[in-house]
């Protein structure tokens, strides 16, 4: 059966409809690694090619029946003869300790897979000495047809490009809502000490009021409540953030889309001290009210200049 596109669900949802364990199979070259790197993205416990017979004693293993919340998903090698109705028995005693299970199978045409197996220089895992891989291919198709009739969804890879496979998997199998799949990291830096290499947006605050100019602040942090409150009330500032949260509500959710799993947002000053750290500090606030999963770090506050002389931070 093919899947369709989901209608949006609410979270609670999305939590009551998640298997406990997912088994991910198909056609060799169908994308079945690419998958389980999104499963791994989406805090799956991954196993890679477990044989059937060991689902359930792995499943008990790392909790899944213990409530704790986790899900397991498995790649499945089922071409040899026999494996289909091991992978029967498996999915029956999964039933048994009442936990759920769905199987899905990746597939793509003949012309796409033998075109990846000549891209990447590699033999078709079935392919006898001197075969042509078409004919390979022809045998797993053959062997995986009673799996493939078992799945509960396919999904057929030949034209899908890597972010539309994560985007179909994450929509059926996470718990979690589109905004929170996304790590959002926003950290604070000081030019000063380098240009971080790791950011995918960066915005320099460096025009803003600078507290260093006073000899009470200049001392502290963007973190003490002076000075954020001095960066953050000031007219320049407010009609900055109203600028920059435009911004990010209007590129956040094309990261979103794309199925991006991490995003990083550097904001600096000078020194990383004052403003960089107030204006990180309300980026993560403002999109921790968008439902995004954030984390705040600065990486330059442990280098802030503690003493009543250095240079504007």
């Amino acid at each position: 059966m093919a899947d369709s596109a989901p209608n949006p669900i609410t979270a609670a949802e999305l939590a009551d409809r998640v298997p406990d364990v997912v088994i991910i199979t198909g056609m060799s070259g169908s994308g079945r690694t690419q998958a389980m790197h999104v499963f791994e993205d989406m805090g799956y416990f991954c196993i890679d090619n477990l044989p059937p017979r060991l689902f359930l004693q792995l499943a008990e293993l790392v909790g899944i029946n213990a409530g704790i919340g986790r899900h397991l998903a498995v790649t499945c090698d089922l071409r040899s003869q026999g494996l289909f109705d091991e992978l029967q028995d498996a999915i029956k005693a999964l039933a048994d300790h009442e936990m759920s299970c769905k199987v899905v199978f990746l597939e793509a045409s003949d012309e796409v897979l033998i075109r990846r197996y000549s891209e990447n220089r590699r033999r078709h895992p079935l392919a006898m000495p001197g075969e042509a891989t078409a004919d390979a291919i022809q045998r797993e198709r053959v062997q995986l047809r009673s799996v493939r009739d078992r799945a509960d969804m396919i999904i057929d890879t030949s034209r899908l490009r890597t972010s539309a496979l994560r985007t179909r998997l994450r929509h059926a199998f996470s718990e979690l809502t589109d905004q929170q799949l996304m790590d959002v990291h926003v950290f604070s830096f000081g030019f000063k000490h380098g240009m971080p290499v790791e950011a995918d947006i960066m915005i320099d605050v460096r025009f803003l009021p600078n507290p260093f100019y006073d000899p009470e602040m200049r001392t502290m942090t963007g973190l003490d409540e002076k000075v954020s409150g001095f960066v953050l009330d000031n007219p320049k500032t407010r009609e900055f953030l109203e600028a920059w949260y435009r911004l990010l509500d209007a590129v956040m959710p094309g990261y979103v889309a794309e199925g991006k799993p991490q995003l990083s947002i550097a904001i600096g000053c000078t020194g990383g001290q004052h403003r960089s750290v107030a204006i990180a500090e309300a980026t993560a606030r403002y999109l921790e009210r968008q439902q995004y999963h954030v984390s705040i770090s600065h990486r330059d506050l442990p280098r802030a200049n503690r003493t009543a002389t250095g240079e504007a931070h």
